[in-house]
């Protein structure tokens, strides 16, 4: 594949995630947020494995399923427990022997309170191929949005918590471009182990552009500050991180949304990153696959956090057939994991003309197949992250758009009101069809619309009043 690097044999030292069950009395306070544990608290050494003692460890919740259901199924309704006599916990280490393969299959077998080793794949930005200028820019997207009818209507953000996973914010970059003074809440915002550095002064990158399109629909959301791919792992640039770091920042997340009350709960998640190559992974069928696995934890994690109420949005990806970036080695479907789950929306790109951009990844889904779910708007003049004359771009761009939009409909829609699936129902449905077939793997269900958002809220608020 021409751009693409060769993918390195699977079996080849890799990092890898250890999801064990210790006593209760552990797990209780693994899952307790106001205890801090350990991995020696956890697992005192496995055979084969390298453990990270940096890494915190996590609750990993246990899928249960309606009477005679699948737990890893996703085409049913699950609920998710953390009770200490169901829930299990991870941790993160290495395995560096040539026999990786037979370590995986044997530990479950050597110890029984491993249930599983999963892949612990890099995760990167989704940038974009360079060259082409900006196509409009964000009072365009503005206009498109509808924001002063959205504003008319008392949604703004208000209220609503939108966290940015990425690389950090910069607070100051983002209110002088936009013009105006933005909230961040620094008690709730979090940073990987390891990751130095304060909420909102983080260098100007990637995460500063996604922060500064999240507040085009939502001025007055209030961000937290996850810099999940600023953690550093050995030959590692800038701009990727490890996935064991999103699934403590989603079990972060959790505490933030169970703190809410629960009839103003509400919880925006922006994920403009992904896994572009299956080198990091173990081949799908095996059960420790990430990209096409429903049992790997972060899945776990994603959906148990939706039906909690979190609103997660990610990145459809920028392995677009006319415009691929040089990073994407999946022959074909390059939406995985947690950015083609059903609990989510993918999102994927147009301009401000309404057309597909080339890079923007087409469908079907590794977990889900009818991914991307809808559209939104990038490769647009906006945060000036980049330099004055470079767009906000990629899908990196549109999902935070479209997270914006998210987060002003939630600031009169709780998920007591309306929950994640009702309103991923929504975008999807009301969204501006670009073929004649309804759902098509180029633009999803459409772009989203939002007279037709608004519409369709209205009469929701006549049925229920």
């Amino acid at each position: 594949m021409e751009g693409s690097v060769p993918p390195e044999p699977w079996w080849c030292t890799m990092r890898v995630l250890i999801q064990l069950r210790p006593s209760p009395d552990v797990v209780a306070a693994v899952a307790d947020p106001d205890v801090t544990a350990t991995t020696a608290d956890v697992a005192d050494g496995l055979p084969g494995v390298v453990l990270d003692p940096s890494f915190t460890p996590v609750a990993v919740p246990r899928p249960v399923p309606a009477a005679g259901g699948d737990p890893l199924s996703l085409n049913q309704s699950l609920t998710f427990s953390l009770s200490a006599d169901d829930a299990s916990v991870m941790v993160r280490g290495e395995i560096s022997d040539d026999e990786l393969s037979t370590r995986v299959t044997l530990l479950p077998t050597l110890r029984n309170d491993v249930v599983g080793v999963f892949a612990d794949p890099v995760i990167e930005s989704n940038l974009t191929c360079g060259g082409d200028a900006p196509v409009g820019d964000w009072h365009d997207v503005e206009r498109l949005l509808h924001v002063a009818e959205l504003h008319a209507e008392g949604l703004d953000g208000s209220g609503v918590a939108l966290a940015v996973l990425d690389t950090g914010i910069n607070a100051a970059h983002v209110a002088r471009h936009l013009g105006r003074d933005l909230l961040l809440d620094k008690e709730r915002s979090w940073n990987p182990d390891g990751v130095t550095g304060r909420p909102g002064e983080f260098e100007v990158n990637h995460g500063t552009m996604c922060a500064f399109d999240t507040l085009i629909a939502a001025p007055r959301a209030t961000l937290i500050d996850i810099p999940v791919l600023l953690s550093q792992r050995p030959g590692g640039s800038a701009l990727d991180g490890l996935l064991s770091d999103a699934v403590a920042a989603f079990a972060h997340l959790r505490t933030v949304l169970e703190a809410q009350p629960a009839e103003t709960r509400s919880l925006v998640i922006s994920n403009s990153w992904g896994s572009f190559s299956p080198r990091w992974d173990f081949p799908v069928g095996h059960p420790g696959n990430y990209s096409d696995n429903p049992a790997h934890p972060f899945n776990l994690i994603v959906a148990s956090l939706e039906q909690a109420g979190a609103d997660v949005l990610f990145a459809a990806g920028n392995c677009g057939r006319d415009c691929r970036d040089g990073r994407c080695a999946y022959p074909d479907r390059p939406i995985a994991g947690a950015n083609s789950h059903p609990g989510v929306l993918s999102i994927g790109g147009v301009d401000t003309g309404g057309q597909r951009v080339g890079y923007s990844s087409q469908g079907p889904g590794r977990l889900a197949l009818r991914k991307p779910d809808i559209c939104s708007y990038t490769h647009f003049s906006g945060s000036k992250a980049f330099g004055a004359g470079e767009p906000d771009s990629g899908t990196s761009a549109a999902c935070p758009v479209a997270a914006g939009l998210v987060a002003a409909i939630r600031t009169r829609w709780p998920v007591s009101a309306l929950s994640p699936a009702q309103l991923r129902t929504l975008l999807r449905r009301t969204a501006d069809d670009r073929s004649d077939i309804g759902f098509d793997y180029d633009y999803g269900y459409g772009v989203t619309d939002t007279p037709g958002v608004l519409a369709s809220l209205r009469r929701r608020a006549m049925r229920v009043a």
